[in-house]
C-alpha cells in the first residue's frame, strides 16, 4: 500500500518498518533469491522439498547431499540440483550410507550435478574429483567435466557467462598439458575475464628469479655477519588453514 501512494502523500507518511527476514522470504517466493541447502540424508532432503512445494517455491541446490541417490527421482521432479563430494563417505553418522556412485546416479536420473569439497587442498583439484565419477558409474568424460564447469555455473545461474567456452561468455579458461581429468594434468595457463593470471612459463621464470634473489640476500647476510653485524634467530610464520570446525577466528593472527 505504501508503494502505491503518490510521491506527495508518501513524503508525509511514515514508511513501514523494513523487515529483512520477511524481505528475504518474499524474494524467495518471487524467485529472486535462490536457496542452497546443506544436506546429507534422504529424510531432510525430502522434508525441505515438501515444504517448498507446499508454499510454492523451489529449492535451487542441495549441497553435499550424500544420500541424493536415494531420492534422485524426486529431486529431478522438484527441479533441484545437487552439489556433492566425489567419494567421501563413512566419516560420520550422517554419511554412513553415502556411496561414490552418488554423482553418477543423480546425473542419470536427470539432476544437474556438481562436485564440491570443503577441503581447501582438495578444492584445488576438483578436476580429479570429477574424474572419479568415470570410475564410479561409468560416466562419460564430457559429463564428468561438466561436474566442475558448466553444471556449477547452472546451479549459480551464471551459465550465460561462464561454465563453457562460447563467444560472448567470460573468458575464464584453464589450459592443461594433458587431459583435464587426468591425475597427471598440470595447468599451463589460467585466464580470468581474458586476463592471464597464471602462466607456467612465467612461473618458471619467477622461480628462477626468486632462487637467485634468495642466494643474493643469503650471501649479503653472511657477509654482514662476517663483518661483525648483529644477528637474530629466524622467526617462522605459521600459516593456518581454516576448516569447518574452526569457530574462533580471533585465536589466529590474520596479520602474521
Amino acid at each position: 500500500k505504501y508503494e502505491a501512494l503518490s510521491a506527495k502523500v508518501r513524503a508525509k507518511t511514515l514508511a513501514p518498518r523494513k523487515d529483512l527476514q520477511l524481505e528475504t522470504l518474499l524474494e524467495i517466493l518471487n524467485k529472486e533469491r535462490f536457496i542452497t541447502c546443506h544436506s546429507y540424508v534422504q529424510s531432510e532432503i525430502n522434508m525441505l522439498m515438501k515444504v517448498a512445494e507446499q508454499f510454492n517455491f523451489r529449492v535451487n541446490t542441495f549441497t553435499h547431499i550424500l544420500e541424493g541417490y536415494k531420492v534422485a527421482d524426486k529431486m529431478a521432479e522438484h527441479g533441484v540440483g545437487g552439489s556433492t563430494f566425489g567419494d567421501w563417505w563413512a566419516y560420520k553418522m550422517e554419511v554412513a550410507e553415502a556411496i561414490p556412485y552418488n554423482a553418477s546416479l543423480m546425473t542419470m536420473t536427470g539432476v544437474t550435478v556438481a562436485i564440491n569439497s570443503d577441503d581447501g587442498e582438495m578444492a584445488r583439484r576438483l578436476n580429479q574429483e570429477a574424474a572419479k565419477s568415470m570410475k564410479y558409474g561409468d560416466m562419460d568424460e564430457i559429463s564428468a567435466l561438466k561436474l566442475v564447469t558448466l553444471n556449477p555455473a547452472k546451479l549459480l545461474h551464471l551459465d550465460d557467462r561462464m561454465g563453457s567456452i562460447k563467444v560472448g561468455k567470460d573468458a575464464d579458461v584453464v589450459l592443461w598439458n594433458d587431459h583435464p581429468l587426468s591425475i597427471y594434468a598440470k595447468p599451463e595457463m589460467t585466464l580470468v575475464d581474458g586476463v592471464v593470471y597464471f602462466s607456467a612459463e612465467k612461473d618458471e621464470e619467477m622461480r628462477e628469479w626468486i632462487a637467485a634473489e634468495r642466494t643474493r640476500l643469503t650471501n649479503k647476510m653472511l657477509g654482514a655477519k662476517k663483518g661483525g653485524a648483529k644477528t637474530q634467530k629466524p622467526r617462522k610464520k605459521q600459516k593456518h588453514y581454516f576448516e569447518c570446525e574452526d569457530l574462533m577466528v580471533e585465536d589466529y593472527s590474520l596479520n602474521d
